[in-house]
């Protein structure tokens, strides 16, 4: 199944929608406090003053390397051993809208209510799909049409 990865490129492509968009308000930022950026690596505590909004953005392209990064490599095992049922390609898209809309709850109003849901509704796809891996991977599937 040729298509079975393109959820995992959708996601890179995500992370990268994701890093103009940090760029894109911090680098104004750091400039509106000083001109020398240096300044934030010889004076820590500016990063203080950089605004909540400002960090939002970051700190959720960090987040994109976190928990997605066990999606990639579930991606390519299942990939790599063959097991592509239609349900596992409906499962990645779902946990890449997931993390999409994660990702804009956090930058555009960062509430915790909003995100944490998402976060685990992504979370559980993401552990059926690994159950469904481990269970093939000991045999327990084995005969199964899953």
């Amino acid at each position: 199944m040729q298509n079975f990865l393109t959820p995992v490129l959708a996601l890179i492509i995500w992370t990268f929608v994701m890093w103009v968009w940090m760029y894109k308000r911090r680098i104004p930022a750091m400039m509106a406090i000083t001109k020398n950026t240096q300044e934030f690596i010889d004076k820590p505590e500016l990063k203080d003053k950089i605004p909540a909004r400002v960090k939002w953005a970051a700190e959720n392209y960090n987040h994109l390397h976190e928990q997605p990064v066990v999606f990639y490599a579930l991606m390519f095992y299942l990939f790599l051993s063959n097991l592509t049922p239609s349900w596992i390609l409906y499962a990645a898209w779902g946990y890449v809208i997931v993390r999409v809309l994660h990702s804009l709850s956090q930058v555009i109003g960062n509430r915790i209510m909003v995100r944490f849901p998402l976060f685990v509704l992504g979370s559980v796809l993401l552990m059926a799909m690994g159950v469904y891996a481990a269970g093939h991977a000991v045999g327990f599937w084995a005969g199964s049409t899953l």
